[in-house]
């Protein structure tokens, strides 16, 4: 495979192979590709936490477990000065 580069990514790649990290341009591409893939498993990791909040606040609501907006900022407001003291101003 031949890849061509833009003349800003194989400056990059320079700079990255003069720092002595890595001996060759193939080591710089492959860590660039083990880190998008780091954050690739990272963002579908929290994608699907998302996701779970999601349903669990979707199954409260159907179940009738909410409170309006101004109740549920006093009760977090609640929480942060029993948990920090009377000095927290939210």
């Amino acid at each position: 495979m031949q890849i061509f580069l833009p003349p800003e990514v194989e400056a990059l790649l320079e700079r990255q192979l003069n720092s002595g990290k890595y001996q060759n341009a193939i080591e710089v591409i492959f860590a660039g590709i083990k880190l998008l893939e780091q954050q690739e498993d990272i963002y579908q990791g929290r994608l699907q936490e998302l996701q779970q909040e999601a349903r669990i606040g979707l199954e409260a609501s159907q179940r009738g477990e909410v409170v309006d907006g101004s109740t549920a900022m006093s009760q977090i407001r609640a929480n942060l000065r029993s948990r920090y003291g009377a000095d927290y101003e939210a």
